[in-house]
């Protein structure tokens, strides 16, 4: 089973904007979480962070959005980031049956910002690093061939 996005909403009033969309995602809701709720996550998939204090009202940075706080935090279901000139960005994770999830996004800004097409390329991104076996949930590198023995030549190695 691969993920999907449902064809996103958009909406104004007067110079508010609200983009939806509804994510589905092959993979438990606590797998996801740290996709949506740390800088390594957010890093993979949607854009780099530079400062992530993990609890409401902490500090983050968000490289291509903005700076600005954590204005709704609820472990395992709920980030929240509100940043200067990139709006309101919102993770909602809910299980989807046994093993799949559903990520439920919103992004409140004014005036321009970012584009539907600009969001679907992320949660393709993010569908396309659970979907790989080497960066899926409880992935790691392979074993080599012998005790001790690397699978490939390190660096500078003769072979």
């Amino acid at each position: 089973m691969s993920g999907s996005i449902e064809q996103g909403i958009s909406q104004t009033h007067g110079n508010t904007h609200i983009l939806h969309f509804v994510v589905r995602i092959p993979v438990r809701a606590e797998d996801i979480w740290a996709a949506v709720a740390t800088p390594e996550g957010l890093g993979g998939w949607c854009t780099a962070v530079d400062v992530l204090e993990p609890r409401l009202d902490g500090l983050v940075t968000l490289r291509d959005l903005g700076t600005g706080r954590v204005t709704a935090w609820d472990v395992d279901r709920v980030a929240e980031y509100t940043v200067e000139g990139g709006g309101r960005i919102r993770f909602h994770l809910e299980r989807d049956g046994e093993g799949a999830s559903v990520l439920r996004f919103t992004h409140e800004f004014q005036g321009e910002g970012e584009s539907e097409s600009g969001w679907r390329a992320r949660f393709e991104r993010l569908i396309e690093k659970f979907a790989s076996p080497q960066d899926g949930p409880g992935s790691r590198p392979a074993e080599p061939s012998e005790p001790g023995e690397p699978t490939e030549p390190l660096p500078g190695q003769l072979t």
